[in-house]
């Protein structure tokens, strides 16, 4: 892996940030992508790792980022918590340019270089939200649904370059994303925060705690290596057996 390149969005916390120690720690070179300068400083410090600031909402710039890559880790993300009727619908394009568009633009300027290569990796991280739907997400979970059909096509397109492509997809992961919807889920339920954790967030759960980012990180790892050469086009699912039902 030393000889690999990676891009990494949503690095400067969170998964995106286990995801882009993990593998350098694998000898992997990572260009972390965040529009969180603050937050990029401690990858910054790390062997391996360069960091970029950059606003991925913001689709012409995309074209300034890296596109010698061999590796791709489609990560960033927000959430907006609203009934759909009151849901802002600037928010929803907001989310679905960032969350949809931005990797699907990602994916088509780092192609080229893997095709080249005939080898690369591009995974995309999803959610339970990709496979389930939950009320007052409709953009999380549309943009995570749509995230699942591209992956897909670009497994069935890659596959004769060496290229696979795959979806993480956890339930709720102890991340900023996370304990930052807290409030929201709480206003719009109508209950305390710590309710919310109980009684919305890990209700669907068999496993009833939070999952680690290193844990996500460790699964995109897997992924990223040379054991994956036959995974591709799948959604892989940590979620404390949420979808068992």
């Amino acid at each position: 892996m030393e000889t690999r390149r990676a891009l990494v969005t949503g690095a400067a916390s969170g998964i995106g940030a286990a995801c882009a120690q993990r593998l350098a720690a694998d000898g992997v070179h990572v260009v972390a992508v965040d529009f969180d300068e603050a937050g990029l400083e401690t990858l910054g410090a790390l062997d391996g790792v360069e960091t970029v600031v950059a606003d991925l909402s913001d689709l012409e710039r995309l074209a300034d980022l890296p596109t010698d890559v061999d590796i791709l880790v489609n990560n960033a993300g927000v959430q907006q918590v609203a009934p759909v009727e009151q849901f802002p619908p600037e928010r929803f394009s907001y989310i679905l340019r960032l969350m949809l568009e931005a990797p699907f633009r990602l994916i088509r300027q780092t192609l080229p270089h893997m095709y080249g290569a005939g080898w690369g990796r591009v995974v995309n991280i999803s959610s339970v939200h990709g496979l389930r739907a939950s009320p007052f997400k409709a953009a999380y979970v549309a943009a995570k649904h749509g995230l699942e059909g591209l992956s897909k096509v670009v497994a069935l397109e890659g596959a004769a370059h060496g290229v696979t492509s795959n979806c993480v997809n956890p339930a709720y992961v102890r991340t900023p994303l996370v304990t930052a919807q807290l409030a929201d889920q709480a206003a719009t339920h109508g209950l305390s925060e710590s309710e919310v954790l109980d009684k919305v967030l890990l209700e669907p759960v068999a496993v009833k705690r939070l999952i680690e980012p290193d844990e996500v990180a460790e699964l995109v790892a897997m992924l990223c290596g040379p054991a994956s050469a036959s995974i591709t086009g799948s959604s892989f699912v940590l979620d404390g057996g949420w979808t068992a039902h």
